[in-house]
């Protein structure tokens, strides 16, 4: 189904998948589907909106959700999508050092796009992926990084993606890794986010901290049919303070900028999943 998928966003529109998806899959979903609930809950209590904005807020969540996968496969076929930066200049004067630097982050928007998008043709590119995803999946992602310098780390049960990414920023090149779930350690560090109390995984920021690499986080956030706009903001810590200290700052510095990103798109959360568990 994935390839045929793939094959007809050759010559269709993915405009008119969008329409299929909205008006006929995501209303049947969304009545069998726990994430109705968690979105609900999240545009009720986080952006406090009333029931009946919470509702069509939790509606048009999923529609763009299924969006954001159509427009995945529409990447494998080929298709192009206006992209605008914010921030460009902090990615290329992390990318032009010799030192690695690390890239965070999040279920939000479309961030797979941003592979596709930063390039830096003199540092290796290193991609943490869901080592579960379906083989048309990841035959798609391998065939759009080919040429972008870009390799995929999948993560692993028996956690020896950490090996692969040591080594990677051993060797000065760039690890990209999602810092909003925790997974495989239940190490979490406490920030503020949306007005609550949230907890972020410590692995993403330690390992930063342990090599005293610099940071950055990019968000993809679809802003129209076929347009996207990245942010890239530098999460600048002290490299002197003690590591936990610093493991705090970034995880600070980090959920400050994904909540300025999600008060600009707030429809584009997809933590389906009780995110600040109270």
């Amino acid at each position: 189904m994935h390839h045929s998928l793939v094959a007809m966003l050759r010559h269709v529109n993915p405009r008119v998948f969008y329409a299929v998806t909205n008006a006929l899959i995501i209303p049947p979903c969304l009545l069998f589907s726990p994430s109705r609930g968690i979105a609900y809950r999240y545009f009720r209590e986080r952006h406090h909106l009333s029931r009946r904005k919470a509702a069509w807020a939790t509606y048009r969540n999923h529609c763009l959700f299924g969006q954001v996968v159509i427009d995945r496969f529409a990447m494998y076929a080929g298709r192009k999508f206006d992209i605008e930066i914010e921030g460009y200049d902090h990615f290329q004067r992390l990318a032009e050092l010799p030192e690695g630097f690390i890239q965070l982050s999040a279920h939000v928007g479309n961030y797979e796009l941003a592979g596709y998008s930063l390039k830096a043709e003199q540092k290796r590119f290193n991609a943490l992926v869901f080592a579960g995803e379906k083989q048309s999946v990841m035959e798609g992602r391998q065939q759009m990084f080919q040429g972008n310098n870009l390799r995929m780390i999948p993560i692993r049960s028996d956690m020896g993606h950490l090996f692969d990414i040591s080594q990677a920023l051993s060797d000065g090149e760039t690890v990209s890794m999602p810092a909003d779930r925790i997974f495989g350690s239940d190490k979490a560090v406490t920030v503020n986010f949306l007005g609550v109390k949230a907890r972020l995984p410590q692995g993403p920021f330690r390992v930063a901290t342990m090599r005293g690499l610099d940071v950055i986080a990019v968000n993809v956030m679809k802003t129209a049919p076929q347009r996207y706009k990245i942010y890239v903001s530098p999460l600048e810590y002290d490299k002197q303070a003690p590591r936990r200290e610093q493991v705090t700052q970034i995880a600070t510095l980090y959920a400050h900028e994904l909540q300025r990103v999600i008060t600009l798109h707030p429809l584009q959360w997809y933590n389906y999943y009780e995110f600040w568990n109270q």
